[in-house]
């Protein structure tokens, strides 16, 4: 089973793993390590992208997760029981990682400020949305949220991420916030990313450890998604 290392440490760059399993799929190869930093797509996060390297350098070209840690790769990849060198592409990584952090600013302005919870998400390396549940923001209402987002982020709160017992989640977080009901019963640990007392709440994705890192924030619009559902729109300028 693959050590999920990118739970621990959201900086690390390059790390050392072997090689546990390949399976040919022709063109490509979904190999299996005994851990990664490689987030694999979910949460509404892509995939990292980067190579792996060994007798030769394949190209990661999507990571999943399902029974185990696929890394999908070019051609046939390292043989079972080679120690290669995994190496993210920096750039994408730490794009996602930052308006991660930024979607989490967003839901909880978003619940505090207007009783609009978060139905959905998704990051980019250059942009991002938001659905939640609500009938429909105005101008106004988005230059707000704008405000408040940026207001957060020159505030430099601390981001930091831990586990609790699943009992103690559900005493602890917001059910509006966290939905801990929707995860399966055999789950009893979660991981706890937490905003300087701003934000807390359940999510295994990757953060920056400072607002300040976010850079400022652009609303860029809004859009109608269904009955009293709504989709925010935003980028990060460039730090």
């Amino acid at each position: 089973m693959t050590e999920p290392l990118y739970l621990d440490d959201s900086m690390v760059q390059t790390f050392e793993a072997r090689t546990e399993r390949v399976i040919d799929d022709g063109d490509t190869s979904r190999v299996v390590l005994d851990g990664t930093q490689f987030y694999p797509e979910g949460g509404g996060q892509p995939a990292d992208h980067g190579t792996i390297g060994g007798t030769e350098t394949w190209p990661v070209l999507t990571v999943e997760k399902t029974d185990e840690i696929y890394h999908t790769v070019e051609g046939d990849g390292p043989a079972v029981g080679e120690r290669v060198v995994g190496t993210l592409d920096w750039e994408r990584r730490y794009a996602h990682m930052r308006y991660h952090t930024a979607q989490h600013l967003l839901s909880a302005i978003l619940l505090e400020a207007f009783d609009a919870p978060t139905t959905g998400n998704q990051l980019y390396t250059d942009h991002a949305h938001l659905d939640c549940a609500y009938d429909r923001f105005s101008d106004d209402d988005l230059d707000a949220i704008e405000r408040r987002m940026n207001e957060r982020v020159e505030e430099t709160l601390g981001v930091r991420w831990y586990t609790l017992s699943r009992e103690r989640a559900e005493s602890e977080l917001d059910p509006e916030r966290t939905r801990l009901d929707l995860l399966p019963d055999s789950i009893r640990e979660v991981r706890i990313v937490e905003v300087d007392e701003f934000d807390r709440v359940a999510c295994a994705g990757t953060h920056v450890s400072n607002t300040e890192e976010i850079g400022r924030v652009s609303v860029t619009g809004r859009e109608t998604k269904g009955s009293e559902e709504e989709r925010i729109a935003f980028v990060l300028e460039d730090e």
